[in-house]
């Protein structure tokens, strides 16, 4: 680690005087990270984590990492490199957001969100350190700043053999981008956060590539032109490697199966890796798969001189036990009731292609709310061809688009009469199961609750989901 500026709270650790009035349950830590700028909200500027982290003394600079970016499909990659990392007997930490259901599971140690006493501990631990930096800068850590620290400091202690972290938006300056990963990995580039990142994905491109540092390993999925050449401009500048899907390496076959697919990798040294089930729907989670083979691989060394291989039983083994919550998630079945967290178009896309390839729906109803700060006419163009009808409706949070507002632009897609309005999500959900049963063959009808990871993860404690 590099010298502090302060205190190490590793060494020297609050008194109980000192942390008498700290939070003692999750809801308090909650409220105290409620009061400050939420994460859809980005003042540019790395000052105030890089204060933080240097008077923490450079938690973060303890173990290696593997940094992820990309508009879609961070999250599922993030927890197929952690599963591989895990399969080879080296401990993790994956930090990942938003999250679906609670605000633990943005930072897991092998696999598991931490438990509601280690959160309440590690903020606690570095909550006095927290309030000089906000004493000290001319605008206070944020929400998504403070979680960030807490990940980094939280991985320090275990200690975890590496950490896999994904961004929160962007990546030049993005909170996360105090760490200097030996491999940076970017998945698909698309519009989304457009009011900070650029209207178009190669200025998109340009901020994620970020997180490229020097000579490090980049490996990139399938990109929109202007976002490679932003991607392979900023290697260039920094002398990095880069591994692109299709040509070093890539997805070779895959055919649907029972509850996922079965599907064929080639890696960065040339090799095959066959007969890989994964127990996720879609092409683009076979991508993502691809894409977490190669970072892994990456971060072995494999592939430098486009030779060697992982144990092949290992990996098997290891995308076996995947799992990626909200992402086409089955939660009920008679009627199938599916969740997807997707809240842009190019996520809608996705999942609508994947939906139709893996389910036989005869009939498919949608359950709809979405944040205020989305293209929701391009992500409801998405779905339109394979939803008979939607259910309009809202989540809890202030971010999300007035359930009126969002209906008025639902019968602009779809047409009055395939639009039905439930301000409540819990009714929203009971009248779509009702049209879906409507039609008497429950084995082929559906209903896919979408619209943002809020929503997902609201409907999933209504289901009784864990």
């Amino acid at each position: 680690m590099s010298s502090t500026a302060g205190p190490n709270p590793y060494t020297s650790r609050p008194s109980n005087a000192e942390a008498g009035d700290q939070p003692t349950s999750l809801q308090e830590v909650e409220a105290e990270l409620a009061k400050r700028w939420p994460e859809n909200k980005l003042e540019p500027s790395l000052d105030r984590i890089t204060a933080l982290m240097d008077i923490l003394g450079e938690p973060q600079r303890s173990y290696p990492s593997i940094h992820i970016t990309g508009t879609n499909g961070k999250t599922s990659t993030a927890r197929m490199i952690e599963q591989l990392l895990n399969a080879f007997e080296l401990r993790t930490g994956r930090y990942t957001s938003p999250h679906v259901e609670s605000v633990t599971e943005r930072i897991s140690l092998d696999g598991q969100p931490i438990s509601v006493e280690k959160f309440v501990e590690t903020y606690n631990d570095i909550e006095p350190y927290i309030k000089m930096v906000d004493e000290r800068q001319p605008v206070a850590l944020s929400f998504f700043e403070v979680l960030t620290a807490m990940a980094y400091a939280a991985f320090a202690d275990a200690p975890v053999d590496v950490a896999v972290v994904e961004v929160g938006m962007g990546g030049t300056w993005d909170a996360t981008n105090v760490i200097d990963a030996d491999v940076a990995v970017i998945t698909p580039v698309s519009l989304d956060h457009t009011n900070y990142l650029g209207n178009t994905t190669g200025e998109i491109a340009t901020e994620k590539a970020g997180i490229i540092k020097s000579e490090a390993l980049v490996v990139v999925s399938q990109q929109p032109l202007d976002a490679a050449e932003a991607v392979l401009a900023r290697s260039v500048e920094v002398e990095a490697t880069v591994a692109r899907e299709g040509l070093e390496f890539g997805v070779l076959s895959r055919e649907i199966a029972v509850g996922g697919q079965l599907i064929t990798l080639r890696g960065l040294g040339g090799a095959e890796y066959g007969d890989i089930f994964i127990p996720l729907h879609g092409e683009h989670q076979a991508h993502n798969a691809a894409l977490a083979l190669a970072a892994v691989e990456a971060f072995f060394g494999i592939g430098a001189a486009r030779e060697g291989q992982l144990d092949v039983d290992k990996v098997r083994h290891a995308f076996t036990g995947v799992s990626s919550p909200g992402r086409l998630e089955v939660v009920r079945r008679s009627p199938t009731i599916l969740l997807d967290a997707a809240h842009n178009p190019a996520g809608a896309q996705v999942a609508a292609a994947a939906v139709g390839e893996a389910f036989a729906f005869n009939r498919l109803v949608g359950v709809i709310a979405t944040s205020g700060d989305k293209d929701v006419t391009g992500l409801l163009e998405a779905f339109e061809p394979i939803m008979a009808e939607v259910v309009i409706t809202q989540n809890s949070t202030h971010r999300a688009m007035h359930v009126d507002q969002l209906a008025a632009q639902a019968v602009d897609v779809f047409g009055e009469d395939r639009v039905q309005v439930e301000p409540r999500l819990d009714d929203a959900i009971d009248a779509a199961v009702a049209l879906a049963e409507g039609e008497g063959d429950l084995t082929g009808s559906g209903v896919l609750i979408t619209g943002s990871v809020i929503t997902v993860g609201e409907a999933r404690l209504l289901l009784g989901r864990k």
